[in-house]
């Protein structure tokens, strides 16, 4: 899987993804950076990005719009790198089935105490 990471996660996160035997891209590494999320989405849907973010509002309308997407990954709080982390690993590990995330959201969250995956489909 390839991912991209938004930049206003830490771009650790790319690195978790190739720790993990995915591609990891960070948007700051690919010249990305300060882009309009609008101006972003042709090139994310265009390399079959599964883009992270936690840039949830705008993210979920642009993915709306999309008839077919490699997946979409949202880290809800804004937390330190370590945190991000954690809650991106998460996600890997459910993902780590094999199982292609095409046309499915990921939000992930701390709720006492506890790592929330909420996994739908978008557009639905």
């Amino acid at each position: 899987m390839k991912f991209l990471i938004d930049e206003c996660l830490h771009t650790s996160l790319a690195e978790v993804a190739t720790d993990r035997g995915h591609e990891g891209h960070h948007v700051v590494w690919l010249g990305l950076s300060g882009e309009a999320d609008w101006d972003l989405m042709p090139r994310v849907v265009e390399n079959n990005f599964i883009f992270v973010t936690n840039n949830a509002a705008d993210f979920r309308k642009l993915y709306a719009r999309e008839e077919v997407h490699a997946g979409l990954v949202i880290i809800v709080p804004q937390v330190r790198p370590a945190l991000q982390r954690e809650l991106f690993e998460a996600v890997l590990n459910m993902l780590a089935g094999g199982h292609d995330p095409i046309n499915e959201v990921f939000e992930v969250w701390i709720e006492n105490d506890e790592i929330v995956i909420d996994r739908y489909a978008m557009p639905t």
